[in-house]
C-alpha cells in the first residue's frame, strides 16, 4: 500500500557521486541551481510504514527542514520486498535533489548478496547525502524467563540445540541470529516477522524465546519492566537499561565487532553536488539541535551524520563486512 502525507517542509538536496565512481571536481559544478534549491515540494520516500523508526525520523527532519526553507515536503511510504520498492521509486526519480531515500542498512549493504536479481544497484544508482542515524541493537528476553544473562542463554542453548527460538523482524537481526549462532557456538532457531512491531509483540505473548532488535517499538516495555535487556551490541550508554553489559562483557568476546542498524539519505544518480552538499548541511543541523536528538533519542534512533564522502565510504565498508554473513547464513529471496 502506498501512504502519503504532506508535512510543511523544504530541504536542499545534495549529491554524492556513485559509490564506485570518482567524484566529480566541486570546483566545475556552478552553484546556480544550489542557490535556487529549493523552490518547490520535495519527497522523502521512506520504504517502511509510517510509525516505523525511519518514518519517525524521516518526518523529525521534513518538519523543520519546512520551517527553515518554507517548502512543503512529502514522506511517502513505499513499502514491500524488503525496502527495494521504495528504491526503484527513487533509483527512477528525476536526479535534481528533489527526491531522497531514507534507506535503513539493508537497502544499500545487504540486498545484493541476498537477491539474484536485485533491481538497482546500490552503489551506482544512488548517490550518498548523509548518515542519519545509529539505532542501538539488543538481546532481549521477556521478563518472566529464566534466562537472567547472555551466559545463562548460551548453557540453556548448548544443552537444547536447535530448541531455543529467536524473533527478528529485518535482514539485519536475521542476519546477526546466525553470526551470534556462529560467534557463540549455539544452535538456535530464527522465527521471522515483518517487523520490529511484530516482533515485539512475539517476545510479549512468549511466541518466541529471545529477540534481536532496537529500542524503537520495545521502548515502554523495557522501562516498564516486561523486557530484560541482556546485553547490547555497541558502547553507548542507555538510560533505560543503564547497567546493561555490552555483548562483549557480557558473552566474553573482546574482539567481537560492534553492530548497529544504520539509516542514511540518498539521492538518485547525477544529483549535482552543490545541492548534496546544501541538502547534507541542513540535515547536519538539524540532527545537531538538542530538542531534535531528544526526540530522536527518545524513540531509540541516536542521530550520527556524515559528509557524503565519508557516508560513501561507510556504505562500502559494511558491504563488505556483511557479504561473508549473508554467504553462510543461506538466506536467499529469490
Amino acid at each position: 500500500m502506498r501512504r502519503r502525507d504532506f508535512i510543511t517542509l523544504l530541504s536542499g538536496v545534495a549529491t554524492v557521486p556513485s559509490l564506485s565512481w570518482p567524484l566529480p571536481a566541486r570546483a566545475q559544478q556552478t552553484h546556480k541551481d544550489a542557490a535556487a534549491f529549493p523552490n518547490r515540494t520535495i519527497k522523502i520516500v521512506v520504504p517502511f510504514p509510517a510509525g516505523g523508526p525511519s518514518d519517525v525520523l524521516a518526518r523529525l527532519i521534513g518538519q523543520r527542514m519546512s520551517e527553515d526553507w518554507g517548502q512543503p515536503v512529502l514522506i511517502e511510504n513505499r513499502v514491500g520486498a524488503n525496502t527495494i520498492i521504495g528504491a526503484q521509486a527513487v533509483q527512477k526519480a528525476s536526479a535534481d535533489g528533489y527526491t531522497m531515500l531514507m534507506a535503513i542498512d539493508s537497502t544499500l549493504t545487504m540486498n545484493q548478496y541476498l537477491y539474484r536479481n536485485l533491481p538497482y544497484d546500490p552503489f551506482n544508482d544512488f548517490v550518498p547525502v548523509t548518515l542519519v542515524a545509529k539505532t542501538m541493537m539488543f538481546m532481549f528476553v521477556n521478563a518472566t524467563s529464566d534466562i537472567m544473562t547472555v551466559k545463562d542463554l548460551v548453557a540453556k542453548a548448548k544443552a537444547q540445540p536447535a530448541k531455543l527460538n529467536f524473533g527478528a523482524g529485518t535482514i539485519t537481526s536475521k542476519l546477526m541470529g546466525h553470526l551470534m549462532n556462529k560467534a557463540l557456538g549455539i544452535d538456535t532457531v530464527l522465527i521471522s516477522y515483518n517487523g520490529s512491531a511484530e516482533v515485539t509483540q512475539g517476545l510479549l505473548t512468549r511466541s518466541v524465546d529471545f529477540t534481536y532488535d532496537g529500542p524503537s517499538a520495545a521502548m515502554s516495555l523495557i522501562q516498564g519492566g516486561q523486557f530484560r535487556v541482556l546485553a547490547k551490541f555497541d558502547n553507548r550508554p542507555f538510560p533505560p537499561a543503564p547497567d546493561v553489559p555490552t555483548l562483549q562483557d557480557a558473552a566474553g568476546l573482546p574482539n567481537f565487532d560492534e553492530l548497529t542498524v544504520w539509516l542514511g539519505l540518498v539521492a538518485p544518480k547525477g544529483t549535482p553536488m552543490g545541492i548534496v552538499d546544501k541538502l547534507q548541511r541542513e540535515v547536519t543541523k538539524i540532527l545537531a539541535d538538542p530538542a531534535i536528538k531528544a526526540k530522536a533519542d527518545a524513540a531509540g534512533l541516536f542521530p550520527v551524520t556524515t559528509t557524503p564522502e565519508e557516508f560513501a565510504a561507510f556504505i562500502r565498508k559494511e558491504a563488505e563486512r556483511w557479504a561473508p554473513v549473508a554467504k553462510e547464513s543461506g538466506i536467499k529471496y529469490d
